[in-house]
């Protein structure tokens, strides 16, 4: 196998964009279908694909934005303005929003977590295609992922969690980095 230095720069300066800094226009159907095909390409013990993906694309993002802030409304009759803007437009600022769903179930020889760990790995796919299409890309979970009720009316069936709802567009702005932890502090030495 070959090195790739593209590779690896393209990793080593991958930054989270938020979604207030995504514009349009969003990824086309190719980029997108790219996208999903290099998302699905990850470690899959038993090749189960305990993963699935939702599209919230155009008018859907709108729904989907009002669906969560209602759900906060009913919880938060008393918020603030602020906070009520914030809740309606969860799905809404970036041109294209993508739920990876965790399909995870018990299984004779796959562990749950590892099947979630494959679903996770699917999230981590999906932003590095995506800076690699030149896109930015954030991937975010938020209270309303961990709601049964805003996830049954967000297209996730009974048994199924949410790893990340991952917002893609074009970036308005260069993301600053953010400190990194230092290898020293985070790697040992099995001896």
């Amino acid at each position: 196998m070959s090195i790739s230095m593209d590779t690896i720069n393209l990793l080593s300066r991958r930054r989270s964009v938020p979604p207030a800094f995504l514009a349009g226009p969003g990824p086309s159907e190719a980029e997108l279908e790219t996208m999903l095909t290099i998302a699905s390409r990850v470690p899959d013990h038993g090749k189960l694909q305990p993963w699935r993906f939702i599209i919230y694309a155009g008018e859907a993002r709108l729904k989907a934005s009002r669906i969560v802030e209602e759900a906060f409304l009913a919880a938060n009759p008393g918020a603030d303005e602020g906070a009520r803007k914030k809740e309606a437009t969860r799905f809404s600022q970036a041109p294209l929003v993508v739920g990876v769903i965790s399909t995870a179930a018990p299984h004779v020889k796959i562990p749950l977590w590892e099947q979630e760990l494959s679903a996770a790995a699917v999230c981590q796919n999906l932003v590095i295609a995506a800076a690699a299409l030149g896109y930015g890309a954030s991937w975010l979970t938020g209270w309303y992922a961990y709601d049964a009720g805003v996830g049954a009316s967000l297209g996730v069936k009974p048994g199924e969690k949410v790893a990340g709802f991952v917002h893609i567009g074009r970036p308005t702005e260069t993301m600053p980095d953010r400190p990194r932890p230092s290898l020293r502090d985070i790697v040992s030495h099995f001896a």
